[in-house]
């Protein structure tokens, strides 16, 4: 609707340069459209006159007078006015809104997607969690996130890959290997003084007796081989449970990505090399540096130390000059927020090879605070000292997991009462939301045992909807389209479950008050008409966040 009405005022400027109210016949570069806080201002509300005032040498009040004049009889709006120094309000004729029923109707499924991003090729990698033991739940905060920015990108029209990077090389590997060694020792009837920096969870038990049974007890092999043996078996193993546990969280990668595999193909190396060549690093005290402080950040940093060994940074370094050597245009890294400082000499890094640094945008995942009935719960079963992701979605269902984690920004803190997210009451935000698809599939359900057919495009009156209720629910499916865009340019999926929280609450409050199925049957028509509309909008925007729609509850 937003574009119809930039449409309509650009026919209107183009009108008053005619007629010569306007001088300039300079068109704005763009029109910008705001909804108002208070609805009695109007559907949409706008600035242009100001922004004209300097190019038109006029006040803003006299070009929106003209703009105003050029606008009489547009049969898109039903009154425009004028507030403030120039400021111009627009509340739209209602047959327009009507057509925005039509376009769900017509479009069903890929209503509220566009193409804005087509032809652009972004990575999303995100979750990347050590392979050192099962995900956390803040792990699970971090897979949806990633997992709903790459979807409503997609719903935008970006091509979209999504990436695990595996960190199976480095010293959390091999303190995985001696960990598992040791337990099975112990498996062994052995003696063992169990280090503090080992893990000490009972998950490693666990592999330790899978080694025993698989690999039998390792006689032979010098306590070197017999750690790197232990690890190798423990990232398998573990990474078997993270991609089972992420399946079911209902979150797939399009490839996993070893660390391992960077320096196995000397491709760190490689693109060490290639920063050389260009200048960009420097020997110093025996250690290779990176000029990150050439480009904003705050100090150089180390490739490799002076004992040739190589910094978690050059595999990163290398890493991201890959993916953009892959040929992707954009990069989305998915990071805890302890990771903060890291953002500057990567951008840094990019900076240095000629990539716009906004090539690669970083999201910060802040804490989850999990509670059960207000109360704090600090201890898993499992893992010992931290909750699993597995154990939560077990509890609650991924339904509610999913949709509790999407509803703060990723860079506020969250709370996640296990108790809330199990409720079946509106007290539950993913309950209330589902249960309002779940009504209209009910009502749907009553017509047909009542005779009453479903309504066909093009054969509704949609003139019976008088209701300002109803008005207001089509101006909020109106707004699908644009809050899709809206999350996939700004990285941020909660707008999403803001919209449908809000989407619901009207609904139900209409529920509530009205009847569908009415005496008169073009009312009951056009009723049908808006709330499947509803309903098709709440499914595709569920959908987008990997979460259900179901049909009864």
């Amino acid at each position: 609707m937003k574009e119809q009405l930039r449409q309509a005022i650009q026919i209107a400027l183009q009108q008053c340069y005619t007629n010569g109210t306007l001088s300039s016949g300079e068109m704005p570069v763009e029109i910008q459209l705001e909804i108002p806080k208070n609805p009695e201002h109007g559907d949409f509300a706008s600035n242009l006159a100001m922004t004209m005032a300097k190019v038109e040498r006029k006040a803003p009040r006299q070009i929106a007078e003209a703009l105003v004049a050029a606008l009489q009889g547009n049969p898109l709006c039903d009154k425009v006015e004028i507030a403030g120094p120039g400021f111009i309000n627009f509340r739209l004729a209602a047959s327009c809104w009507y057509r925005v029923l039509d376009q769900v109707m017509e479009q069903g499924a890929q209503y509220g997607r566009s193409r804005i991003g087509a032809g652009t090729r972004v990575q999303g990698e995100f979750v990347s969690a050590n392979p050192t033991g099962p995900l956390h739940i803040g792990h699970g905060r971090g897979a949806v996130v990633g997992d709903a920015v790459a979807a409503v990108l997609q719903a935008a029209g970006f091509e979209v890959q999504r990436e695990y990077y595996v960190n199976d090389a480095g010293n959390q590997v091999k303190t995985l290997g001696r960990s598992i060694l040791l337990r099975l020792r112990e498996l062994q009837g052995q003696s063992i003084e169990f280090p503090e920096d080992g893990y000490q969870a009972g998950y490693v038990r666990e592999l330790a007796a899978q080694l025993r049974a698989e690999k039998g007890e390792l006689a032979g092999l010098d306590e070197t081989e017999a750690i790197e043996l232990c690890a190798r078996f423990g990232v398998e193993k573990v990474l078997d449970w993270i991609a089972v546990d992420l399946k079911i969280f209902g979150i797939e990668f399009d490839q996993w990505y070893s660390e391992k595999s960077l320096y196995d193909r000397n491709l760190v190396d490689a693109e060490l090399a290639k920063l050389k060549e260009k200048g960009l690093s420097f020997e110093q005290d025996q250690a290779l540096w990176l000029r990150t402080t050439e480009y904003g950040d705050d100090k150089d940093r180390v490739l490799i130390k002076s004992d040739g060994s190589y910094t978690y940074f050059a595999s990163d370094v290398a890493y991201h000059m890959e993916k953009f050597e892959r040929g992707f245009d954009r990069v989305i890294d998915v990071w805890g927020a302890d990771h903060h400082g890291y953002i500057p000499r990567m951008k840094a890094m990019l900076a240095g090879l000629g990539h716009p640094p906004e090539d690669l945008q970083v999201l910060l995942i802040q804490m989850v605070n999990l509670l059960r009935d207000g109360q704090p719960v600090t201890m898993g079963k499992r893992s010992g000292n931290f909750i699993t992701l597995r154990e939560v979605v077990d509890e609650v269902g991924r339904d509610a997991c999913r949709y509790f984690f999407l509803m703060r920004r990723c860079d506020s803190q969250l709370d996640f009462d296990l108790e809330l997210a199990k409720q079946q009451s509106s007290d539950n935000p993913v309950y209330y939301v589902q249960y309002a698809h779940a009504r209209v599939c009910s009502i749907n359900r009553n017509a047909a045992a009542e005779g009453v057919a479903q309504p066909k495009l093009d054969e509704v009156d949609c003139s019976k909807l008088q209701l300002d209720e109803e008005l207001q629910l089509v101006k909020q499916l109106a707004r699908f389209p644009e809050t899709i865009i809206g999350a996939a340019v700004n990285h941020e999926p909660h707008r999403v479950v803001f919209f449908l929280q809000e989407l619901a609450a009207q609904f139900h409050s209409y529920y509530n008050r009205q009847r569908v199925l009415v005496e008169d049957p073009a009312t009951t028509q056009a009723r049908l008409y808006l709330i499947n509309s509803v309903r098709i909008v709440i499914a595709n925007a569920l959908q987008i966040l990997g979460v259900s729609a179901p049909d009864k509850m």
